[in-house]
């Protein structure tokens, strides 16, 4: 899971959280005028109703215009890129988020949920019915008709009143490690300490427990917590960011690492500090140009990631895929992060948004498109009904791909109707 408070997962690149934009997508020709945003907002009937009381709001599904192709989840049928269809990588996720609302968890997160008509029986139902009829279904246009016969959406008021969510998205990077310190590999993240409950407050700062150059652990608090070490110093801070990583050790073997718990602080951005001390523009910031920065000047990490007090401890998960917060495994492109202070856990979701694919030239275009994702995260930065993070997998390609994932876009949650 991602860095968050309580929980902590990361954020996808929580760097570029809430303070980058991207160009408009508005001059991009992407569907008729008719089948663009307006349909996909907030209908103006609902707007007017009281929303004070309630994140989410009942409305009917979303009749897709012809020729509209982004109102459909294709992939699951057509594959993306030349990928076979990711309806297996769907299934498995609905059956995570069916077997988590079985726990007592599950119970006690949806025992004073406050929007009313969503409960965990209801939520439950409604994937077991959205999994038969994915199974059923032979193509997305037959998918989609099935759901606005039988289910409606619970649409997010957004960060606006008005349905507009920001998205942005996370990954689980792929680093080279050692279990040993070595001239090479000398920065390390480390095991969550034992009498951290009994630590007083306010917690040492992220300087305070590492040093100003990421060395000085050892004279401190996490002595003898060291877990894995890392030859730049801005991989086990782009771990903690993330909340996991997938690690190919010195030896040969690979191993996989997820959040054990944090200190009592709030993440602060260092692309907001870079863009404060006009290092570098903070409009079309991405996490790509904040990772060019750090390469070109690495003695600069040494000036913000001490800005940032909070810090991340980790455990050795052998192999086991990262985890959100309701404790399942992340499934790429099919699971999310929101509040779960406010959002219902483990629910089917529909999102739709410009997000960036990697063409066949190896160039990242955006294009708006709709997919059926599970809730399964939440994120120490996304908080509200306008924030989702969007969970893009391991490696490079994902990496590259989180780091520009910043835009505007739709979040509803698809309930069967109340007389199924």
């Amino acid at each position: 899971m991602k860095k968050t408070l309580p929980f902590i997962i990361s954020i996808p690149v929580v760097l570029l959280i809430l303070l980058l934009r991207m160009q408009s997508f508005g001059q991009r020709e992407l569907s008729p005028p008719e089948c663009q945003v307006k349909k996909w907002d907030l209908p103006v009937s609902l707007k007017s109703k009281n929303q004070a009381s309630t994140v989410l709001v009942e409305r009917s599904s979303v009749a897709c215009c012809e020729g509209d192709t982004s109102c459909l989840d294709q992939v699951l049928f057509t594959g993306e890129n030349t990928q076979l269809p990711d309806k297996k990588i769907l299934i498995q996720a609905i059956d995570r988020s069916l077997g988590y609302l079985q726990t007592s968890n599950a119970d006690a997160a949806y025992k004073n949920y406050q929007v009313p008509g969503i409960t965990r029986d209801r939520v439950s139902k409604s994937l077991q019915r959205f999994k038969k009829l994915l199974l059923l279904s032979k193509s997305a246009t037959e998918l989609h008709a099935a759901i606005e016969r039988e289910f409606v959406l619970y649409q997010s008021i957004g960060k606006d009143n008005k349905g507009s969510v920001l998205f942005t998205a996370y990954y689980e990077p792929l680093y080279a490690a050692s279990r040993i310190p070595t001239g090479e590999y000398r920065y390390p993240i480390y095991k969550l300490p034992a009498d951290i409950e009994s630590w007083s407050k306010p917690h040492p700062t992220r300087a305070e427990l590492e040093g100003i150059d990421g060395l000085q652990a050892s004279n401190g608090k996490l002595r003898g917590l060291e877990l894995f070490w890392f030859r730049d110093r801005l991989e086990p801070y782009m771990i903690q960011i993330q909340g996991s990583a997938k690690l190919q050790l010195t030896d040969g073997e690979q191993t996989t690492v997820g959040y054990a718990g944090n200190t009592a602080y709030n993440y602060k951005s260092i692309g907001r500090e870079l863009a404060n001390d006009g290092i570098l523009p903070l409009e079309g910031m991405t996490m790509p140009i904040i990772l060019n920065y750090f390469h070109k000047h690495p003695q600069a990490l040494n000036v913000y990631i001490p800005r940032d007090p909070s810090f991340v401890f980790f455990k050795e998960n052998y192999g086991a895929a990262a985890q959100g917060s309701i404790q399942v495994a992340l499934s790429p492109e099919r699971s999310i992060a929101t509040d779960k202070s406010i959002m219902p856990p483990g629910a089917l979701a529909l999102i739709r948004a410009p997000f960036p694919f990697v063409k066949g030239s190896g160039e990242i275009e955006h294009r708006v498109v709709s997919r059926y994702v599970l809730d399964q995260d939440t994120g120490g930065a996304i908080k509200g009904a306008g924030r989702v993070d969007y969970f893009l997998g391991t490696g490079k390609v994902a990496g590259d791909r989180a780091g520009v994932t910043v835009s505007n876009g739709q979040l509803y949650y698809l309930l069967l109707k109340s007389n199924k």
